[in-house]
């Protein structure tokens, strides 16, 4: 029976329609549903081409457009509209003046625009000037140019840095987010780097988890090229991807690793066929044959190819957490040495101290004590953030969060022989994580939590199942991953059966006698009953 109740999201895509079947309306369609979201479609213009040459494109008139927008936005209203090919001027100002109504209606709709002007295989879709797109550029959200059609909006034709480009186009026309694309760059032989240069806070209220004092934030990522004649589609397909995980709720980094994964993926499942045909014959974009973000294959998954990965690229991995096969289990998150004193006791492998708001004085004081409590006893004391103290008093380990990633010393935390966990919310931050060989990884929030606002950031454990099967598939190479935030009792054995190492808590412990009526001893003994009843397998 069909769960008629289980709602695709919606998204509407306004593009050329490709007779061969292989880009625009085409691509899209096959994309979205490959993706698991319902895709409306309105057709901008139909077009005489093939995988190989592009004869002629035929505008539709805006008054049918209009017609098609206003019996669809009841119906099925969209929360990702993704344009493709604009055939006119007339078509440019009803979609300027078309989304400026539908964002005054829907506050949190986003608009994608992939800038389709040359095609892929030869000719022009249009002849529209930048002054004549203007009016569409300056309502659109997000933008994924080539480096060709970044080069001709930024006005910068002899132009390569990437970053020169996006910030042009954002200072002109004031766009949250510019992806522009390296399959076109010269500038690696041997790999495509897209870069992504995006507003924070600005793209549908949600938060990404960087200072409040930063305005903006670049993303790089980096994939193999593939020698592949089925690329035509490809920027459809990308854009289109990255519209179906828009609506899905992912944030921008993340949306865009996933689409960059979904390219990789269709491109190397095309390669072998490529290769066979020779270059008599050009191909559509092949997507791959399967559904939601979650079958993605790992080896697909781009390197995050930012500031921080550079700096540590020839880092050494941290020291391993040394479990002689035990799983980590429980991993309490305490704020006092109350906690502390109280929690030792109980034989867990791992305990993390949070404290906040001391003097600098009390803190170290604290630290110190903590760090001295725990060396009689076998339990794994990680401190929260304050590496430098961790450092100096001989802590066992330090936990860094994504907020404070950038400013620690990783190299003085790796040389002085503690371990490092770190915080990651999502795909795009785990990978980058894991690229700096850890002792553990955290991912959260799992739930919403009563001790940090996470919104837009809820990962839930389908997220979580997702992002455990990016790490290496070699056992003896993995990194331990701790699930956090929201975990009580009620939710600990959904979580542990995705297959993570540990489950870190705070309230399920520290308010146990007001929540379930039992001892926060009880409640450990409880929690962790339950993450050790999984299956276990050695760890480093």
């Amino acid at each position: 029976m069909i769960d008629i109740t289980n709602k695709k999201p919606i998204i509407w895509t306004i593009s050329g329609s490709d007779c061969s079947g292989g880009a625009g309306i085409a691509a899209d369609i096959k994309t979205g549903h490959g993706l698991g979201v319902e895709v409306c479609h309105l057709i901008t213009a139909n077009t005489v081409q093939n995988s190989q040459q592009l004869l002629s494109v035929n505008a539709v008139s805006v008054e049918i457009l209009q017609q098609q927008a206003a019996i669809l936005i009841d119906d099925k209203p969209p929360s990702v509209i993704k344009i493709g090919l604009v055939a006119n001027v007339e078509q440019v100002l009803w979609l300027a003046k078309l989304l400026e109504q539908y964002k005054q209606l829907m506050p949190n709709l986003i608009s994608v625009y992939d800038p389709v002007g040359q095609a892929s295989v030869g000719g022009s879709f249009n002849a529209l000037t930048l002054q004549q797109l203007t009016p569409l550029l300056q309502q659109v959200d997000v933008i994924t140019p080539n480096l060709m059609e970044a080069k001709s909006l930024a006005k910068l034709t002899d132009e390569t840095d990437v970053e020169v480009l996006a910030k042009r186009i954002f200072k002109d026309f004031a766009i949250n987010s510019i992806i522009v694309k390296g399959g076109h760059s010269l500038a690696d032989e041997n790999y495509s780097t897209d870069y992504c240069y995006h507003q924070l806070n600005q793209l549908n209220g949600k938060q990404d988890n960087q200072e409040k004092t930063q305005t903006a934030i670049s993303y790089q990522l980096s994939a193999k090229r593939v020698e592949s004649h089925y690329s035509h589609g490809g920027g459809c397909s990308f854009a289109t991807a990255l519209s179906a995980f828009f609506a899905q709720g992912y944030l921008v980094r993340d949306a865009f690793t996933l689409a960059k994964a979904f390219i990789s993926q269709g491109l190397q499942a095309s390669e072998h066929i490529s290769q066979s045909f020779g270059h008599q014959y050009y191909g559509a974009f092949m997507q791959p044959h399967w559904s939601h973000a979650s079958s993605i294959l790992a080896s697909s998954f781009p390197y995050v190819n930012d500031e921080l990965s550079r700096q540590y690229h020839n880092l050494s991995s941290f020291n391993a957490l040394n479990l002689a096969g035990k799983k980590l289990g429980l991993y309490p998150v305490i704020d006092s040495l109350y906690w502390l004193k109280r929690l030792l006791p109980l034989g867990l492998e791992i305990i993390q101290l949070r404290v906040k708001n001391l003097s600098e004085d009390e803190l170290e004081r604290v630290i110190f004590e903590a760090v001295e409590l725990a060396k009689d006893y076998g339990t794994r004391l990680f401190i929260n953030d304050y590496w430098q103290l961790a450092i100096k008093h001989g802590a066992y380990g330090v936990h860094i969060g994504q907020e404070d990633l950038q400013d620690a010393d990783l190299t003085a935390i790796q040389q002085s022989g503690m371990r490092l966990g770190i915080s990651t919310h999502g795909c795009y931050e785990f990978l980058l994580a894991q690229q700096l060989q850890p002792s553990y990884l955290a991912i959260g929030a799992i739930y919403p939590t009563k001790t940090k606002d996470m919104t837009g950031q809820i990962q839930g454990v389908d997220n979580l199942r997702q992002v455990l099967a990016l790490r290496p598939e070699n056992m003896l190479q993995q990194i331990p991953v701790v699930a956090i935030g929201g975990i009580n009792l009620a939710r600990a054995a959904e979580v542990v059966a995705t297959g993570v190492e540990s489950i870190a808590v705070v309230t399920a412990i520290t308010e146990a006698d007001t929540s379930y009526g039992i001892s926060p001893e009880q409640a450990v003994t409880k929690l962790q009953a339950i993450v050790l009843s999984s299956n276990d397998f050695s760890i480093a």
